[in-house]
Formats: structure tokens, sequence, C-alpha cells
């Protein structure tokens, strides 16, 4: 039973105000710091702005989404902001140097039964609590960008990590109604930004190699595999369609895959011509002819709808 209830979010930009919008929306009374005051007040904005997406497509109750308004806050600094606190989820820049410090400070400051987490994507858990008197109690609850919206967070234990702290992290994220996974060695890319980046080596290799363009890529992506994913994952398919399949199959197209060890010669020519994608205006494809925003209300627009019906099964 978790005597202290208050949650503490380290960061205010890409991924901070979504978790703190879900540790809100489960009832914690929960504090999103930045380094700036104009940074914090942004991030909640940002945040409640969530908060009031989920209840506008009916993923939340107009009374969770009430109970928020006094829940979240905002501020700068640590302490006292971390006091009282059960756990602290690090949404800081991906920069191990900064992280390590960050963990240094919080393993000083606050008691041992205190859950310090990280969000890194790509940053092991392990070198990041490499100063800490007390690594046990910290691993990565990685959660899945945009965070108020995709239900997966990867639970990745440390070399030092206890299993006890880790199950303990896995039941407060099943409260908060997301759908975590334990993973049980601290390898980079986690579990699955690692299947995500076999399948973008892949991508960009068709695209190199002149098989198929990037648009027709994508395209069999979104609406292939990626339409049928949510409920039927590739192992679940291998079953499904006998494993001596599945074998045959590997034997016969997985000499002609791109096993390099390496980033792929079109994207690291694209990076090193300043081509960028959105924020420089071209990469793949030239957004000013291509709309982000149209792009990603498509997005959310379709795990709303996704989450609607896994919903309505479990129900079932």
């Amino acid at each position: 039973m978790i005597d202290k209830n208050r949650v503490a979010v380290i960061g205010a930009g890409l991924m901070g105000p979504g978790i703190a919008a879900c540790a809100a929306l489960a009832g914690h009374p929960t504090v999103l710091l930045a380094r700036t005051a104009e940074k914090a007040a942004a991030g909640e904005s940002r945040a409640r702005g969530h908060i009031a997406q989920l209840l506008e497509v009916q993923l939340v109750t107009a009374e969770q989404a009430a109970a928020t308004e006094t829940l979240l806050s905002a501020g700068t600094g640590l302490a006292p902001h971390i006091n009282d606190t059960f756990m602290v989820i690090e949404c800081i820049n991906e920069n191990l140097a900064l992280k390590q410090a960050l963990f240094r400070d919080l393993d000083a400051l606050l008691p041992t039964d205190v859950i310090l987490a990280s969000n890194t994507s790509g940053l092991q858990i392990t070198r990041i609590s490499q100063d800490m008197a007390h690594p046990e109690r910290a691993l990565t609850a990685h959660f899945w960008f945009p965070p108020h919206l995709v239900p997966l967070v990867e639970v990745v234990m440390g070399e030092h990590t206890a299993p006890a702290m880790a199950e303990k992290m896995r039941e407060i994220l099943l409260s908060w109604d997301k759908v975590p996974v334990l993973v049980r060695r601290d390898l980079p890319g986690q579990l699955a930004n690692r299947i995500l980046q076999a399948v973008i080596r892949e991508a960009v290799y068709i695209v190199e190699s002149g098989l198929a363009s990037a648009e027709d890529v994508d395209t069999a992506i979104k609406m292939g595999m990626g339409i049928r994913f949510p409920a039927w994952g590739p192992l679940e398919h291998i079953d499904a369609v006998g494993l001596d399949l599945a074998l045959s199959v590997q034997r016969n197209v997985l000499p002609g895959l791109c096993n390099a060890s390496e980033p792929g010669q079109h994207l690291m020519k694209l990076v090193a011509d300043g081509t960028l994608g959105y924020k420089t205006g071209r990469g793949f494809y030239d957004w000013g002819e291509k709309d982000m925003q149209q792009l990603v209300a498509r997005r959310d627009r379709f795990i709303v709808n996704a989450l609607r019906t896994l919903r309505s099964k479990e129900k079932d």
C-alpha cells in the first residue's frame, strides 16, 4: 500500500506534460518541473490541453478531468517540490551527464523507497544511475509518444534495479490505464524501439535500393501490417499461420534483408546535406507539400478510435 501519493515529473518538453497529465488523471497530486517559470507554465498548459483532448474524445470522464484542476501544478527547481513524492519521473534532454547528475541529486534528497524513473528512449538506466548510492530504486519507464494517448510503457530494469521496484512500477502504471511491459535486460533500444529501428533500417534500405518510394513504403506499413498490429502481434501472426511456414518464409527472405550495423547511406547523406525532415522543410518528403498538422491530427484520431475499439473488446 502506497502511503505517499505525490508524483513529480521533471522536464516540461516533448514528453513531460503528457506524462504529468496521465499521473494527474490517475488521481495523483502531480507537479511538473522545468528550468524556468515560463517553461513550467507552458508545460502545465500543454498538460491541461492533453486532458481537454482526452475529455473531448470521451477517453476520460468529466469528473476525472475536473479533479486535475487541483491535482496538477508546475514549478521550478527540486526542493521543496519533491517532498512527499513516492515517484519521480525524469524527462529531461537525452544527455547522459545531465541525467546522471540529476539522479545523483535525487538519490541524495529522497528516501530510498521513492522510485526514480527515467523516460529515456535511448540511454541505459544502468549508466544513468551509476553514481547513485541506491541504484536499486532506479529504472526506466519509457512512455511512447504521445504519452497521453499511447498505452505502452516499457519498464526497463538496470543491472542493479530491485525486481520488487520494477513490479511496483508495473502495478502503478496498470492503475493509470497504461499497458506496461517488463524489459529484464538493460540493452540499447529497450524492447519496442529495437523492433522499430529494424523496421526503419529496412524501410530506408528499400528506398535507397530503388525497390519502392518513401510514400509506398509508408503506405505498405500503415495499410498492411500496421493496421492489424493493435490486435494481432507478429508472434501471434506466425503462430496463427504456422511456424513451419514462418520458418520457410524467413529462410527465403532474410538473406536479402538489410543487416547493416551502421545507419543507411541514404539516411546519412540526407543528414549531411542538411535535409533533416519537417524541421528543415524536406526529408524523405517535401513538407511544403505535405501537411504535418493534418498528419498529426489523423494519427491522433486513429489512436483514439483504436483505443475505443480495444476498450470495448475488453468489456465484451
